[in-house]
């Protein structure tokens, strides 16, 4: 948890923010509670609301607060453990002297935020709140105030605007949640081993997370399967000769998240085919790295490096015509079926539950319906404070392959009958999570997991 002195300071910015926009009434809060896995006693791993944890930093379940807009007070509602919980837990601190430790001087019983919503309700005051991510939130809101309200977009707004900037301690945290990625990465990397079965890497490289921070920061990705983008299955056997895509991020114990990927040959160098594929993503990488930059889009980023995708998938002979054409027509769809990243922070997808274009677009911006661009969740124009992740991919997918030619789509650019010869080919991404900065951005953690060819091979030649 940050010094108190920083919820403070967010909150009253964000009562700034909500008064610009001439709103009334109260703002209301709800962190998370405890979700049962098979039984009452035996819950899901705890993690509290995000942006609960913005605002207020408490780490418990069955908190909640109101802001008052109107009368300037804030209040935390939640219930002092009694003896029943103390034998189980230990003594634990007063609600009181929690809310006190971020700057909020009242506080009250869980039971009473109900009677202050539903007061404002009665009085006809507006009561700003977010879209729950939770589904008990969801339903708290709903006895709460009914079923015929929304969401405040001002509200949702004023903290997208916000999370989206990273503060100075934010970005020490996430650097911390990256030097942990890096350990991370590091062991699953030089773990690697023809025979033994995926699932033992997984738990060496969680097994990292969890002596350091909170664990990790969303459902591991480690596969030879490169093609099936969210491959979460680990029961394979490492075969020689193989790709294989790890794809995983760290939490710290502050709750900021890092995400990074890499492709490893699993016999320790790649074949050719392999090499010249990979050139083409960590060459999209680097030129997404050195055009990101204040003032640019992300939109416009993710262009660019489709452009030097099907420039590289050209010399191939995979794809042909001109290459504007191409990326007009949404030809790196087939190949890269994702956009080139996202908002990181608290979140791994930073604040998506909030919703993904109010996020991740500007309000000029349309989101596109093409494969690949259409889920570019990142499309802004870059300011400093922004970040985001930078990982292209290429990856060869034989069901869409087939789809496209059946359907006539990319008739006329792009090569079918060679493409035959990549379906056992896999997939292929290299992610590193940036910082846009004053003059262009920089890779966050300590150093840069090895990342070209040459670093890759004389990397997993050490182990």
């Amino acid at each position: 948890m940050f010094s108190k002195e920083v919820y403070i300071r967010r909150r009253e910015t964000l009562r700034e923010k909500l008064a610009a926009e001439g709103c009334r009434g109260i703002v209301l809060f709800l962190g998370n509670a405890e979700a049962p896995a098979q039984y009452k006693d035996n819950c899901y791993k705890w993690r509290q609301d995000s942006t609960w944890l913005y605002y207020f930093g408490l780490d418990d379940p069955m908190y909640a607060a109101i802001l008052d807009l109107d009368a300037g007070t804030e209040t935390v509602y939640a219930d002092d453990v009694e003896i029943g919980d103390i034998i189980w837990m230990g003594p634990q601190p007063t609600v009181r002297s929690k809310a006190e430790s971020v700057g909020v001087a009242a506080s009250a019983p869980y039971a009473d935020v109900d009677r202050a919503v539903k007061a404002a309700v009665a009085a006809g005051r507006t009561v700003h709140y977010i879209n729950p991510s939770r589904y008990f939130n969801q339903m708290r809101l709903k006895e709460m105030l009914g079923s015929c309200t929304a969401p405040s977009l001002p509200l949702t707004r004023a903290i997208v605007s916000m999370r989206l900037v990273k503060e100075e301690i934010e970005i020490a945290a996430i650097d911390d949640a990256c030097a942990l990625g890096y350990e991370m990465h590091s062991v699953a990397r030089d773990s690697i081993r023809p025979g033994i079965i995926e699932q033992e890497i997984v738990g060496k490289m969680e097994g990292v997370t969890l002596s350091k921070g909170w664990g990790v920061s969303f459902p591991t990705i480690l596969t030879q399967h490169g093609e099936t983008l969210h491959n979460h299955l680990h029961d394979k056997v490492i075969e020689p000769g193989k790709l294989m895509v790890i794809d995983a991020g760290a939490e710290s114990n502050l709750h900021y998240a890092s995400d990074f990927t890499r492709t490893y040959p699993t016999s320790g160098t790649y074949t050719r085919k392999q090499r010249e594929v990979y050139q083409i993503v960590y060459d999209c990488n680097e030129l997404a790295f050195n055009l990101a930059r204040p003032g640019i889009t992300y939109r416009e980023v993710h262009l660019a490096t489709a452009r030097k995708m099907l420039e590289g998938l050209s010399a191939l002979g995979l794809v042909h015509g001109d290459l504007d054409t191409m990326v007009a027509e949404g030809i790196a769809g087939l190949f890269q079926p994702h956009g080139l990243g996202h908002n990181m922070g608290l979140d791994v997808h930073d604040m998506e539950d909030l919703g993904e274009d109010l996020v991740g677009y500007d309000p000029d911006q349309t989101r596109s319906r093409q494969l690949g661009l259409g889920s570019l969740r990142m499309a802004r124009r870059l300011v400093p404070g922004h970040v985001i992740t930078d990982e292209p991919g290429i990856y060869f997918i034989p069901a869409l392959i087939e789809k496209w030619k059946e359907e006539g789509t990319g008739r006329g650019f792009v090569n079918f009958s060679k493409l035959a010869s990549y379906y056992d080919f896999g997939g292929i991404r290299i992610e590193d999570d940036l910082l846009i900065t004053p003059d262009g951005a920089r890779r966050l953690g300590p150093q840069r997991l090895p990342a070209s060819p040459d670093e890759v091979e004389t990397a997993m030649a050490k182990r």
